[in-house]
Formats: C-alpha cells, structure tokens, sequence
C-alpha cells in the first residue's frame, strides 16, 4: 500500500502488509508442528526442542520482509547455507520443508498477491538450500 504525507512518497513493507509479527509467529508456529511430526526434517535439528529454531526462523523472515532487524543483531549475517551446510539437503528433504511451509501459508489466509509472494521466496529459498545430489 502507497500513501503520500506531506509530499513524500511511503511504502508499507510486506511485513507490515501482512501482519507483522503475529502473522509470521503463526507461520512458522504451523511450520515448525509439521517439522516435528516429520523424522527426515527432525533430524536436521540437533536441539531436544525445536524452539529455539522456531525463534531463529520466525527472526528471520520478520528481518527479511522488513521488519525489526533483531536476526541480524542476536546472529549476524543470515548466510543461510553455510547454516545448512552441515545438514544433507537434498530433493526429498526440500519437499518435506514445502510441503509443511505450504500447510503453514495455507493457514493464515493471506491475500492472493500476498501469498504469491510469500511463496515465491520460500520455493527460490528452499531450492537454494539443497545441497546433496540425488544418487540411485
């Protein structure tokens, strides 16, 4: 949404668009009780609870559609694959991540345009992530 105040031109970001903060809590909220019904992706999270991955991601995508920067100032820099480099990432493991983010965007009834976005990030980032090649 555009609005003009006092001559100067202001653009609500995506975060704000959507929500905010309670918007992307309940995305990854959903996301994370897909995750951990799921023993491939289970596996990839080394702590007893998910929580703390649930906070980093939710951090995440809160800086990443412009909201508060705190990701960056608790971690740094995402860089997200070298994050991930430690985990084999591969087809299947990218599915299973889609499939419980695409359950998640589901759930929180976005507008079409809103979640065409939403999900084009997540496929191009899910994608990206991959790191193992498919062997037979």
């Amino acid at each position: 949404m555009k609005e003009i105040r006092r001559g100067t031109l202001q653009t609500e970001s995506f975060y704000e668009q959507v929500g905010g903060e309670e918007t992307f809590t309940r995305l990854v909220r959903r996301f994370y009780e897909g995750v951990a019904e799921d023993p491939e992706l289970r596996a990839m999270y080394p702590e007893e609870d998910l929580g703390p991955a649930e906070e980093r991601l939710r951090l995440f995508l809160i800086q990443y559609w412009g909201g508060p920067t705190t990701y960056s100032e608790q971690r740094g820099h995402p860089r997200l694959r070298m994050r991930h480099a430690p985990f084999k990432v591969d087809r299947a493991a990218h599915d299973a991540w889609l499939r419980h983010m695409r359950a998640a965007v589901d759930d929180l009834g976005l507008t079409e345009e809103q979640e065409h976005t939403l999900w084009s990030y997540l496929t191009y980032a899910a994608a990206s992530m991959v790191n193992t090649a498919e062997t037979d």
